[in-house]
Formats: structure tokens, C-alpha cells, sequence
């Protein structure tokens, strides 16, 4: 009765390990997932940034050469104008971009170290419930 109830144990144990490894690989998986997407998110927010200050800057430059066949004179005072205007427009937007980015890479950290916290805590849970269980099987099996 013994022997059997050390087998029991064991394998109690062996299952509680495997169940724990499970959960700690799953929670791998998902921390690795959110940082892929993360990643990802952050790539296609700085390409869009990129193109769209291209696009911008680009046509600018068509304006402001139309601008200076017309009149040079003009074209001074717009220029500089337009400069700053152009200049204060995209540092604003790569501010805004930037925060927003930080924003959600934040908010994705924090839900995957709530997730883990979550997992972890539940595996201490099934670890210790299974533990208590397999003693109170032995126990009975002694007694």
C-alpha cells in the first residue's frame, strides 16, 4: 500500500511538473507573440511616418518650385513661411506618433505581465492544490 501510494505521489508530481511546464511554455508563447506584434505595430507606424513626411516634404518642394517660377520675390517669403509651417507640422506629428507608440507598446508590456503574473499564480495554485491532494491521498493511504 505504500509503494503504491509513493507511485501515486510521484506521478501526482510528474503531472504537476508537466502541467507547469505546459503553462510556463504557453505563457512564452504569448509574451513572444505580444512582443512580435509590438514589433510589428512599431515597424508599420514609423514606415507610414516615413512615407507620409516623404509625400509631404515631396510636394513642398513641387509647391515651392512652381511657387518661384511665378515670383521670386514671393517665392522668399513663402518659403519661409512654409518652411517653418512644414518643419513645426512634422516634429508635432513625429511627437504624436511617438507617443502613441509608446503608448501601446506600454499597454501590451503591462497585459503580458498581467498575463504572466495570472499564469504563474495559477500554477502555484494547481502545483499546491495537487500537492495537498496527493498528501491527503497518501495520508489516507497510511492511515
Amino acid at each position: 500500500v505504500v509503494v503504491v501510494a509513493v507511485v501515486v505521489m510521484a506521478a501526482v508530481v510528474v503531472a504537476a511538473v508537466v502541467v507547469v511546464t505546459v503553462v510556463v511554455a504557453a505563457t512564452v508563447v504569448v509574451e513572444a507573440t505580444v512582443v512580435v506584434v509590438t514589433v510589428v505595430v512599431v515597424a508599420a507606424v514609423v514606415v507610414a511616418a516615413v512615407v507620409v513626411v516623404t509625400v509631404v516634404v515631396a510636394a513642398t518642394v513641387v509647391v515651392e518650385a512652381t511657387v518661384v517660377v511665378v515670383t521670386v520675390v514671393v517665392v522668399a517669403a513663402v518659403v519661409v513661411v512654409a518652411a517653418v509651417v512644414v518643419a513645426a507640422a512634422v516634429v508635432v506629428a513625429a511627437v504624436v506618433v511617438v507617443a502613441v507608440v509608446v503608448v501601446v507598446a506600454g499597454v501590451l508590456v503591462v497585459a503580458a505581465v498581467v498575463v504572466e503574473a495570472v499564469v504563474v499564480v495559477a500554477a502555484v495554485v494547481v502545483v499546491a492544490v495537487v500537492v495537498v491532494a496527493a498528501a491527503v491521498v497518501v495520508a489516507a493511504v497510511v492511515v
